[in-house]
């Protein structure tokens, strides 16, 4: 079709979609974790019961399972007995695990083998039969259908301003959300346990948050464990470049009250200060209030976030994602500098308050041979040199039969071909890429950008068309969504 094609603008929209779309993360709760909750809570789980942070439900459902005659409660309650810990956060803990392990009611059939569970949930061994037991005979299936509204009220006051964290998180990060293609971040709300606590889990690619009733929705615990999420792997991938700079960590050794565990980590020190100066810069206001934040983590021992922070200003000032200027960080580490800045460093004599521990590093999967080629050309679009990307997406045509691969190799050639005031060939590209199977990401974009064709070439009706079509994309991010539903209203050469 004729275009009439205002580079400039749809140029710097194309190059903000990113190349490689992820799913979104999800907000639910868990009938498994909910039995296990209400299991430990008849067994004698009582924390915090005078707490006025607690939510009624708590209160009702222990109330109804008073009531019943449950078979296996004897046998239930020295189970607990038997795997007390040593305070009640610590006994929650162990059993959040177990919940995140287990599959469905009613059988509970835990998804990983005997010899890859992790020890907290292998140390429950035999609570599993006991619990499906559990389930049947106290009639857990009428109260978790009564539990329902209440659920729904909380992940209702939580969608909102999860969904704003993550978007706010992956926007700066400039990343996909969700992550690593087939990676997983869960969060679940669960109202049986003892207030004010948030419990995070990494089990093989998936990621879990386990958030307990609170007056306030814990929103940044929330996008703390997506930055996790968003992050580690990057530390895990680039650990030889990390641990090149491991003399750095040796000044946290001297901070008093530091986690052992990134004292003897140095991956994991280094990421956690990343994410503390990422928070630092997320954090609204003057400059002296993103200071202080950087200011108090050095202060608890994370040596590494002042530099971070002074790289992250930079990296604003640029537009590569966070993946391909990863490398950047960690290069710029200049050990005398830090040496400079760490050697009169006064660490905090004041315990901070942790709401739980940082759990273990996780080991990202090695990418295929197609997704290299797709992140090669998304360094190489990254970097202008967009012969060199083309030639890279056309290889890879030539070279895969996997539909979904097809289709994000069209994407980055579509985003091409409309850099290079080639709109006919985007438009082309853009439908090849509707015609494999795309992901919902890739898919809701290559609407948008057929919509904004048609606006730019006054084909209202085919704009709206693709609009609408955006709109009808499960999964479609909520940006692409909101320019969508923009479109619809004013039309692109109106925005």
């Amino acid at each position: 079709m004729p275009v009439r094609f205002l580079t400039a603008v749809i140029g710097l929209a194309l190059c903000a979609a990113p190349c490689r779309p992820a799913e979104q993360g999800q907000l639910d709760a868990s009938p498994a974790l909910f039995t296990v909750l209400a299991a430990i809570n008849a067994a004698g789980y009582d924390a915090d019961l005078e707490s006025s942070s607690n939510h009624p439900l708590r209160e009702a459902v222990r109330r109804e399972l008073a009531a019943r005659k449950i078979p296996c409660l004897p046998e239930l309650k020295e189970f607990f007995e038997s795997h007390r810990q040593r305070d009640w956060t610590a006994e929650l803990s162990q059993y959040i695990s177990f919940g995140l392990i287990a599959g469905d009611p009613p059988a509970f059939t835990l998804r990983l083998k005997r010899n890859e569970l992790p020890p907290d949930v292998a140390a429950l061994d035999g609570f599993q039969p006991l619990l499906a037991r559990f389930y049947r005979e106290a009639g857990i299936e009428s109260l978790w259908k009564k539990a329902q509204p209440d659920i729904d009220a909380v992940i209702a006051r939580y969608h909102a301003p999860v969904t704003q964290a993550v978007a706010q998180v992956s926007g700066y990060l400039r990343t996909e959300a969700g992550g690593i293609r087939g990676w997983r971040f869960q969060v679940y709300v669960d109202l049986l346990a003892a207030p004010h606590q948030i419990h995070t889990r990494s089990y093989a690619n998936e990621s879990f948050v386990v958030v307990t009733p609170s007056p306030e929705p814990q929103t940044d615990d929330v996008r703390h464990a997506y930055l996790h999420f968003l992050l580690d792997p990057l530390a895990t991938r680039h650990s030889e470049a990390l641990l090149a700079k491991k003399a750095v960590g040796d000044y946290a050794l001297g901070a008093p009250y530091l986690d052992e565990a990134f004292k003897d980590d140095f991956l994991m020190l280094a990421n956690e200060s990343l994410i503390k100066a990422v928070e630092s810069r997320l954090q609204p206001g003057p400059p002296a209030r993103k200071q202080a934040l950087v200011d108090q983590a050095l202060g608890e021992g994370f040596v590494l976030t002042p530099h971070f922070a002074e790289q992250l200003a930079r990296f604003e000032a640029q537009d590569t994602g966070i993946r391909l200027y990863y490398p950047e960080l960690i290069s710029s580490i200049d050990f005398r500098k830090e040496e400079r800045r760490l050697e009169n460093v006064e660490f905090s004599s004041v315990r901070p308050v942790r709401k739980a521990k940082p759990g273990p590093r996780r080991v990202e999967p090695q990418p295929s041979a197609a997704e290299k080629a797709l992140d090669e050309a998304e360094r190489l679009y990254a970097g202008r040199q967009y012969p060199k990307a083309k030639e890279v997406l056309l290889g890879l045509l030539t070279e895969t039969q996997e539909r979904p691969i097809e289709a994000r190799a069209y994407y980055g050639l579509a985003r091409i071909a409309a850099l290079e005031k080639d709109p006919e060939t985007a438009e082309k590209l853009f439908l090849k890429v509707l015609q494999s199977s795309p992901d919902p990401q890739t898919e809701a974009y290559s609407h948008l950008y057929l919509g904004r064709l048609a606006d730019l070439a006054g084909e209202s009706e085919s704009a709206a068309s693709h609009y609408e079509s955006v709109l009808r994309v499960e999964g479609a991010p909520a940006a692409v969504r909101e320019a969508a539903s923009k479109g619809l209203k004013e039309g692109f050469r109106r925005q």
